[in-house]
């Protein structure tokens, strides 16, 4: 899903922007599933499922790379191209002010702009009726409160959200014992070397999907 959304970046990056990098792994993994790119495994595992799907943009494709092999999405967060493709991914959100010093974190101008797109996109009511950009920007703004709504099976048997997690702030827990992420908390894990994460830019849109779990 490389098509990017009325806001102008793709989802990933908008919560990389509203929740760090684990949102945006999140957000990745979400793509995936709805494009039927992974599945589930034992012990809350992922691994990658059928052929790679076509339009998948790099930051989607490196995680699916990753997944060749099962992995938590706590293990894939920490996995080294992954943290490359998060830095890379910063790029252009630092170019446009978005980010800023020190360690990269969201600017007050893009804090603003995440509040003004929560309150733009506010949390569906239901899921049914939603195209799979849909579910992604909701899962980008609204972090765990989307994903029970609306994949509520997928995100507790993959571990993205706990069930121990209260409602309220927006968070991006990953799984039970995992790491919330609230709208006001930036973490910045990533080393800014490396190398290319193995996808080119690929250009095509995101399906037009149910958001179905």
């Amino acid at each position: 899903m490389d098509g990017g959304t009325e806001i102008g970046w793709e989802p990933y990056e908008i919560a990389l922007l509203a929740g760090g990098p684990r949102a945006a792994v999140t957000v990745a993994v979400v793509a995936l599933h709805l494009l039927g790119a992974v599945e589930t495994g034992p012990r809350g595992t992922l691994c990658a499922a059928g052929p790679e799907p076509e339009g998948l943009g790099p930051f989607e494709g490196t995680v699916l790379d990753c997944l060749h092999e099962p992995l938590t999405v706590r293990e894939l967060v920490r996995h080294t191209d992954v943290r490359l493709a998060l830095a890379l991914a910063r790029i252009p959100l630092a170019e446009h002010g978005m980010l800023g010093h020190p360690w990269l974190r969201p600017t007050r101008g893009a804090r603003r702009h995440v509040e003004f797109w929560r309150e733009r996109h506010p949390l569906p009511v239901v899921r049914h009726g939603l195209t799979d950009d849909d579910t992604l920007l909701a899962v980008a703004l609204h972090g765990d409160a989307a994903l029970r709504l609306l994949l509520p099976r997928f995100a507790l048997r993959t571990g993205l959200t706990d069930r121990g997690a209260p409602a309220g702030a927006v968070r991006y827990s990953l799984g039970r014992g995992g790491f919330p992420r609230r709208r006001d908390a930036y973490e910045d894990p990533v080393p800014g070397d490396g190398g290319g994460t193995g996808h080119g830019d690929h250009a095509g849109g995101g399906s037009q999907g149910g958001g179905s779990d």
